[in-house]
């Protein structure tokens, strides 16, 4: 029997929200109050970012700590490695039921398929299974299903935030408690429904926002955020209600005390304004993301203001569950840098960019620089030994990024020094041997 002192621990995670649609993170319509009271009482990471914003890349790094170049699925439809270990693998190795629910795009599966999860390709997610692969093909908003551990079909009729919510409460309500739990809840929303080619709020939520306020980097902007705009911040505002929905339960069953709640999202979306769709980029639309912690050893309101990426959450869950880390992962416990321990934290986050192109980035709380491998193509090439220089941006001056300065003679020391910070960090990240060419 588990320790004691083993947390249950909780993901939600949801699919292409930006940061800027949660009040602790600025925004003014109260579209989150459950989210921001979770942060008031736990941990906020203020910059906070994917290391790859795409939904399976993005996935398969923080099933398995490893960047997608390494994993091999560094674009969707890619199946996750049979023998990759993942954090369910890990987490079950110590003593964990580990449950899954939702969205799980690491099946290889097409639109096409039978989205069903055979059990060989669940990630070791054994106790609990109820998902689909690409859930946006299995239904719509309001209507479709899921598939079960035994691959039977599960329908539900209402909105499909709240459906998925009721899956989780019943979870959690009817599991036998002698181990402690770790459940990952993935969620579609507010990821666009493909089939429609639009975001879908709940009936009667988009009415609510029709006044809003326009995001700087869209202003002004083409795209098709003007028509989406309102739909997606009541998809969020739905999300925020089954969040809070969740925590009543925990505390209803009396597990909030024993339960780590961690809320974050795989990419942000641009609405068209950057390229041809909604990620796929490295402008902060695409990339920053919201990422809060709550539970024991996560409490008091504090605030990390250094910059983190998605490939450190593997580490930080398998440190709260007392689970060895894997040598070969390569993201950093962001426990340490709770706790004020944290030595030599990286004063960058490094990002892979796939399918539209193949690209890298870097940020620091300055600058934003990016390069692109024109000759490569993102669909099928992970990596690239040449690349050029496609964005700088000042995010001091140019938080926006409205001006690109990549090509400035003015910025040229500032470019070769970020130039040879990406280079580092690429091999770091085990990628081969690469130039970047100055503009």
């Amino acid at each position: 029997m588990a320790e004691a002192r083993q947390p249950n621990i909780l993901v939600f995670f949801t699919d292409q929200q930006r940061a800027d649609t949660v009040g602790c993170y600025g925004n003014r319509l109260g579209l989150t109050p459950n989210l921001d009271a979770m942060a008031q009482e736990g941990v906020r990471f203020d910059l906070a970012f994917t290391a790859q914003p795409v939904c399976g890349p993005a996935r398969a790094l923080l099933q398995t700590g490893l960047y997608p170049t390494v994993t091999g699925c560094f674009r969707n439809g890619i199946p996750l490695p049979l023998d990759a270990y993942t954090l369910a693998y890990a987490l079950r190795g110590v003593g964990y039921e580990v449950g899954y629910i939702g969205k799980w795009h690491l099946a290889g599966k097409t639109r096409n398929d039978c989205q069903a999860v055979p059990p060989e390709r669940r990630g070791g997610y054994v106790d609990f299974w109820l998902g689909a692969d690409l859930l946006e093909f299995s239904s719509s908003p309001y209507g479709g299903g899921y598939y079960d551990a035994g691959g039977r079909f599960v329908p539900f009729t209402k909105y499909r935030v709240e459906a998925q919510t009721d899956h989780v409460l019943e979870y959690l309500r009817t599991r036998d408690g002698r181990r402690p739990f770790f459940l990952f809840v993935s969620y579609l929303e507010p990821h666009h429904q493909n089939d429609l080619n639009r975001y879908v709020a709940p009936t009667g939520y988009a009415e609510r926002y029709q006044n809003y306020d326009v995001p700087g980097d869209l202003v002004g902007q083409e795209g098709d955020w003007r028509e989406n705009l309102p739909d997606y911040y009541g998809i969020c505002a739905s999300l925020d209600e089954n969040l809070g929905r969740i925590r009543e339960e925990l505390e209803r069953l009396g597990l909030a005390k024993d339960t780590i709640v961690i809320y974050t999202s795989d990419h942000g979306s641009h609405f068209r304004t950057r390229n041809k769709e909604y990620k796929r980029s490295c402008h902060e639309a695409s990339i920053r993301i919201p990422m809060v912690i709550s539970g024991p050893g996560y409490r008091g309101g504090q605030v990390v203001h250094e910059l983190v990426s998605l490939i450190d959450l593997p580490p930080t869950i398998l440190e709260m569950a007392g689970a060895p880390l894997p040598e070969a992962w390569q993201g950093r416990s962001l426990n340490p840098l709770i706790r004020g321990e944290a030595r030599d934290w990286p004063q960058e986050v490094f990002v892979q960019i796939s399918e539209s192109q193949v690209g890298r980035a870097i940020r620091t709380k300055r600058w934003k620089y990016g390069v692109d491998a024109p000759d490569r193509d993102g669909w099928n090439d992970p990596a690239s030994p040449v690349y050029v220089e496609q964005y700088l941006y000042d995010l001091e001056n140019d938080p926006y990024e409205r001006t690109n300065l990549v090509g400035d003679p003015a910025y040229r020391a500032v470019a070769d020094e970020l130039m040879a910070l990406l280079l580092r960090r690429m091999a770091e990240a085990g990628e081969g041997p690469a130039r970047i060419l100055p503009r």
